[in-house]
């Protein structure tokens, strides 16, 4: 099974291209936002456990965040892979990850980054802020601030699984189509 960990700062383009991945491929997209707000509004037990959490300003334990991983994956047991997006943003999680996939047999395929400048990053989100609505979209302090966030706790991440050889970078520049295409044959080298 394919466990495609996608990889890169906000705005470098990964929901874009998990879309393409997901339909060339047959592959599950889970990004963990997503997967709160569907476990939350649905008020599943793990939800609501993430919701006391989170109305306390805390972050959600990784515990409960790869409970509700492995309730997705168990919950689709057909699909050709999974692309993880938005996870794992630490090492902890990384960890956690790989434990709870080699409980279930599997472990990560590859991790691919989408690498993009940050001046070019800003620049997207600045522009995606027009029509988002979101106000963390609109104020380039606050998108730098992201980016740096990023940098310095989900980059580790990357190296921890370049350690194993699973690591590497596309450049996030350039056509949808045109990263697509480098992300396909990262894609196929690893089969």
């Amino acid at each position: 099974m394919l466990n495609l960990i996608l990889f890169g700062p906000p705005g470098s383009g990964k929901g874009t291209q998990a879309a393409h991945l997901v339909e060339k491929y047959q592959l599950l997209h889970i990004s963990t936002g997503d997967m709160f707000r569907y476990e939350i509004s649905n008020s599943t037990e793990l939800g609501q456990l993430a919701k006391s959490y989170m109305d306390q300003g805390q972050l959600v334990p990784d515990s409960v965040t790869i409970a509700m991983l492995r309730k997705r994956v168990e919950d689709n047991p057909g699909v050709g892979g999974i692309i993880y997006d938005g996870f794992p943003r630490t090492v902890a999680q990384a960890e956690a990850l790989d434990e709870m996939l080699a409980e279930m047999g599997t472990g990560i395929s590859g991790l691919i980054a989408l690498d993009v400048p940050d001046d070019e990053i800003t620049k997207r989100i600045l522009l995606r802020g027009q029509s988002s609505g979101r106000s963390d979209d609109s104020d380039e302090a606050t998108i730098r601030k992201r980016i740096d966030e990023y940098k310095s706790k989900t980059t580790p991440v990357f190296d921890h699984y370049a350690k194993a050889g699973k690591s590497l970078k596309i450049n996030g520049i350039g056509s949808v189509e045109a990263i697509f295409g480098q992300l396909c044959e990262a894609i196929d080298a690893l089969g």
